[in-house]
This record gives C-alpha cells, sequence and structure tokens, in this order.
C-alpha cells in the first residue's frame, strides 16, 4: 500500500504535489481547530464551518463563517495565527525553513517544489531567496506588532492585551490574512489614522510580491559599494507601477463615486482615509473601516473589479494577479497599434507570457461567472451581495457585504474551492489538472480562421 502511494506521488508534477499539500494543510487545520482547547466552552459549530474557516485560513482570505472573537480562545487564536502565517508565507517556504533546521538536504526535486510554489522560472537561489523572504517578512511583522501593539496600549485595560492584538493585527495585516479579534475589524479604528497607515504599509508589502521586497533588499545592501550598477527587473517594474496605480485608482473612485452618498457629511481627511484604506484592502487585505453594505453600488461593482484583479504574483495574495492585469492592457495597446511585439522599459515580453494573461483572465471570468449563477441559484440574496462575495474569495481578499455565515452548505463550498483556487493561483490549478501535457513532436498544417 506504501509503496504504490510512494509511486503515485513520485509520478505527480510539481504543481500536483503542491495543491496536494495546500489539500493537507486545510485538513490539517480543521483538526487543529476543532481541538477542544482551541474553542470556547460551550461553543458549537459544524465540520462545514471548520472546513470553511480552515480553507480561509490557508487561503489567507479572512471570509468566516463564525465569529472569530466569540469562537475561538487564546490558544485558538494562536492556532488561526500559525495557519494564515503558514499560508501566507507559503507551504514550501516553512517546508523549506523546517528542512534547514533538522538538516536535511534541499535536493532537485525540492527546489522543482518551491520554484512552482514561488511561481518562478528557474531553479538557481530558491532556497536563499526563500531564507530571504522568512528574513523580511519576519522583520516586517515584528516592527508591525510592536507599533500596533504600543498604540493599543491605549485601547486595551492591560499591556499583554494590547501586544496579543498587536501581534494578530500584524500577522494578520502582512500576510493579508483580514482575520481580526475584535469581531468588528479595523472599525474600532476608524478615525485612528497611525492604526490605519500601519495597517496599509504591511497590507501593501505583503501583496506588492516577495520578489518585490528582496530586490528592494539588494538595493539598499549594495547601494553603497563601488562599481556596483543595480537593475530592478521588469517584473518589479511592471508589478510596482500597477499595484500603485490600482491602489490609486480605487481611492480616487471611491472618493468620486461616495462623495454625496457616504462620504457625504465627512470631513475630507476622514473621506480621504475612509477611499484610501478601503481600496488598500480590495489589493487582498480584508480588513475595513466601515461597513461596507454603506457603499453604493457602482462602488461596490468597482471594488468587486479590483479584488478580481488581485495581489501581485508570489505574494500572500489571489485573483488575476496585477502583473496579469497589466500585461493584458499591454496586449490591448499595442494590438490595436497594429505592434507585433510588445515592449517596455527597454525590454520585449515573451509570447508565452502574454498567453498566460489571457488564459489566466478567460478562466478566471469563467470560473467567477460559474460560481456567481451556482450562488444566485442556491443562495436567497441579491447579485450584488453575490458577486462581491466571489469576487472576494477568488481574489482572497476576505471583504463581504455580510452574506457568509448564511450561505447554504453548497454555497459554502463554491466560496471554499474559490478560496483555494485563488491562493494556489490559475496557472497552478491548470497545471493540477492537466498533469504532465502532451510532450509529442507530432505537428498538423496550420490554417487560418476568421477572428471578430
Amino acid at each position: 500500500m506504501l509503496n504504490k502511494l510512494r509511486k503515485r506521488l513520485n509520478h505527480m508534477t510539481p504543481a500536483q504535489m503542491i495543491v496536494l499539500y495546500y489539500f493537507m494543510a486545510v485538513f490539517v487545520s480543521v483538526l487543529l481547530l476543532r481541538l477542544p482547547v482551541a474553542t470556547q466552552p460551550g461553543v458549537s459549530w459544524t465540520f462545514m464551518d471548520a472546513l470553511f474557516v480552515a480553507a480561509s485560513a490557508v487561503s489567507v482570505t479572512g471570509l468566516t463563517t463564525v465569529n472569530i472573537s466569540e469562537t475561538f480562545t487564546v490558544t485558538g487564536n494562536f492556532i488561526l495565527l500559525f495557519v494564515f502565517q503558514f499560508g501566507g508565507i507559503g507551504i514550501m517556504a516553512l517546508g523549506t525553513f523546517f528542512w534547514l533546521l533538522i538538516g536535511k538536504k534541499i535536493g532537485l526535486k525540492e527546489r522543482r517544489l518551491i520554484m512552482a510554489d514561488q511561481n518562478q522560472t528557474g531553479l538557481s537561489g530558491m532556497v536563499k531567496m526563500l531564507k530571504v523572504i522568512l528574513l523580511i517578512i519576519t522583520i516586517i511583522e515584528v516592527i508591525g506588532a510592536i507599533l500596533l501593539g504600543t498604540r493599543f496600549l491605549s485601547y486595551y485595560p492591560t499591556w499583554q492585551e494590547a501586544m496579543i492584538q498587536g501581534v494578530f493585527a500584524s500577522v494578520s495585516a502582512t500576510t493579508n490574512a483580514g482575520f481580526d479579534i475584535t469581531g468588528a475589524s479595523m472599525v474600532p479604528y476608524a478615525h485612528d489614522y497611525y492604526v490605519q497607515i500601519v495597517s496599509i504599509v504591511l497590507m501593501t508589502l505583503g501583496a506588492i510580491g516577495f520578489p518585490v521586497l528582496v530586490e528592494v533588499k539588494e538595493f539598499f545592501v549594495n547601494r553603497y559599494r563601488r562599481n556596483h550598477l543595480f537593475r530592478f527587473s521588469l517584473f518589479t517594474k511592471i508589478t510596482t507601477i500597477t499595484f500603485l496605480g490600482l491602489l490609486i485608482f480605487g481611492t480616487l473612485a471611491i472618493l468620486l463615486l461616495e462623495q454625496n452618498h457616504f462620504l457625504a457629511d465627512k470631513t475630507w481627511h476622514e473621506a480621504f482615509f475612509y477611499a484610501l484604506f478601503q481600496s488598500a484592502a480590495t489589493r487582498s487585505g480584508g480588513l475595513a473601516t466601515m461597513d461596507i453594505n454603506q457603499f453604493s453600488e457602482t462602488t461596490l461593482l468597482v471594488m468587486c473589479s479590483l479584488m478580481f484583479i488581485g495581489a501581485s504574483p508570489s505574494s500572500v495574495g489571489g485573483g488575476i494577479r496585477t502583473t496579469t492585469f497589466a500585461l493584458n492592457l499591454l496586449f490591448l495597446y499595442h494590438f490595436g497599434r497594429g505592434n507585433r511585439s510588445i515592449k517596455i522599459f527597454k525590454r520585449e515580453l515573451t509570447d508565452e507570457d502574454i498567453i498566460k494573461s489571457l488564459v489566466v483572465t478567460i478562466m478566471a471570468i469563467v470560473i467567477c461567472f460559474t460560481a456567481t449563477v451556482i450562488l444566485r441559484v442556491t443562495e436567497d440574496h441579491s447579485l450584488i451581495e453575490i458577486l462581491f462575495e466571489v469576487s472576494s474569495a477568488f481574489g482572497t481578499s476576505g471583504l463581504s457585504m455580510g452574506i457568509t455565515p448564511e450561505l447554504s452548505t453548497i454555497g459554502k463550498f463554491v466560496i471554499i474551492l474559490l478560496m483555494f483556487i485563488g491562493r494556489v493561483g490559475l496557472i497552478m490549478f491548470l497545471l493540477f489538472i492537466g498533469g504532465k501535457g502532451d510532450n509529442t513532436q507530432i505537428h498538423y498544417p496550420k490554417e487560418r480562421v476568421i477572428i471578430g
């Protein structure tokens, strides 16, 4: 039996192995969260609810069918924190960390798994990169915990409670998990701009992409070395510009669309921070400083589109990813101008990357459309509420209009699947389904087809 299982595992592709590992992570998380020490006395919750919360934590989404503050003990909160820390950094990142601790040699097979999990294109430097990522994320979370924990001293009676809240909020924001143990998300800090700015910075650092953080670190480390020329990669340039562009667009869109609605009676700084924070949260953050239901339907549709795009590749977020969106725009622009190649920042994009971006976008639209139709049939909620829930789950954002606890069993399963796909990525999911593919060298005559 074990030999058969071992043979099957050996014949699996790296993508299939990674998806299997994430399935196992969800299963283990369910067992941990259902431990008696994890839940408060008298709390009764179903296996489906436990599965939903576990999948949400592993996928660092933040959608939940139960009230976290009323369901879990302090021990349960730390188990939950460990799970979304595990899911945020990536299963192979923490796996590599444990391998290094026990002195295990990281061979070619493990490096291929790391490459697949981190969405990289080459094997060289994988272990070194993961070490740097773990170090950077740890430093960010520690600094965030100190800054928020210190601030929370004015909100909580004891320093222990303030620091626990600070640690949880820092890790939740950095991993873009969207979970909170206040029971009210960031609403208590709607007028505390210090807490909001720190949280926005943490969410941005987690969602902008690990390779970007590594390159920024290398830039500052080597900045003062003689004869050292440092050049940011094309990935870093595209993803940073797109990420910041979407953040600015979301902020301006909310300000303009809500100026006569939710923001009508707000001061300029209140309006700006409400818009900025909610725009940042759509990248994958999942936290909110107000009740999302107070926004107009038009604003909610804009937020749906931003959540659908999601965060950057090789980050803690989901969605189609910022670079996919950028490459789609570049393709449309250059195709409209009749250009046969796409050039940007004195570099030319490969046809393979353009095709991948189109495949990811088309598949994402199909999956989200199908999920919306299913939920529209099974759930007694409006179309905008369902579309918002679907976009939030796929983008692993975690924002909700409050319908999550009311979902049927089928509805919960659909959202679980969306969160899972959003976390592992559509390319990984397609490779998981497709297997090794057809590598035959047989070709047939080509024939043109009328398009448009």
